[in-house]
């Protein structure tokens, strides 16, 4: 499989390519980021980085694409613009027919350390060791495009709506009672285990 991750921002966005390969390992295909400049009109800066985020999605042909899911912000600018990328690189995707899925945060930093408040730089640090990198790529929007490219690759397979691809309305039907709980008990590792609960506290939030 796969996945492009899009760590969705305005001035700088960034993007990840990875496969998934034998051994639940994860292969680089290629980093970077698509800028914008901050002197331009939102029109323009929002076609500019959709026209990179287009060929990107022509380029590598991605299986699926994982983006960061937006929250609310002390600065309302700021959020705003984010929500717009991420709103334009969903487009785009959606009219290849690319599923797309919103990861937020804290399920991404489960996913890849295995701890769902682990500080940016274990993360980034973490996407080079899963990576066989000899140093964490940079600018750090593009380790963060990595990371939610591997977190998506790496995510339960019980996972719920936030890890479920965008507009197919797929949802888990866990099994019952014990049954269910021996299942997750055999086969999570306890990072799904804590992707699980940062999943189940980012659908808290929301409520």
């Amino acid at each position: 499989m796969r996945v492009l991750g899009v760590d969705p921002g305005l001035t700088r966005c960034g993007l990840g390519v990875v496969d998934s390969v034998a051994g639940r390992r994860v292969a680089l295909v290629a980093v970077g980021v698509a800028r914008s400049s901050v002197d331009d009109d939102i029109a323009v800066r929002l076609c500019r980085i959709g026209a990179e985020v287009e060929l990107w999605l022509d380029t590598h042909r991605p299986d699926a694409v994982a983006v960061e899911r937006v929250f609310a912000q002390h600065n309302v600018r700021t959020v705003m613009g984010t929500a717009q990328v991420s709103g334009v690189v969903m487009a785009a995707a959606a009219s290849r027919g690319i599923p797309v899925a919103l990861h937020t945060p804290s399920e991404v930093k489960a996913s890849v350390t295995g701890n769902g408040r682990a500080p940016k730089a274990q993360v980034q640090q973490m996407v080079a060791k899963i990576l066989g990198l000899p140093e964490v790529p940079t600018p750090a929007d593009a380790a963060d495009a990595l990371a939610l490219a591997i977190c998506h690759l790496w995510r339960p397979v019980t996972a719920g709506h936030a890890g479920a691809p965008f507009g197919t309305g797929a949802t888990a039907r866990p099994a019952d009672g014990a049954v269910a709980r021996a299942r997750r008990r055999s086969s999570a590792t306890a990072a799904q285990t804590a992707w699980a609960q940062a999943e189940a506290a980012a659908r808290r939030t929301k409520a």
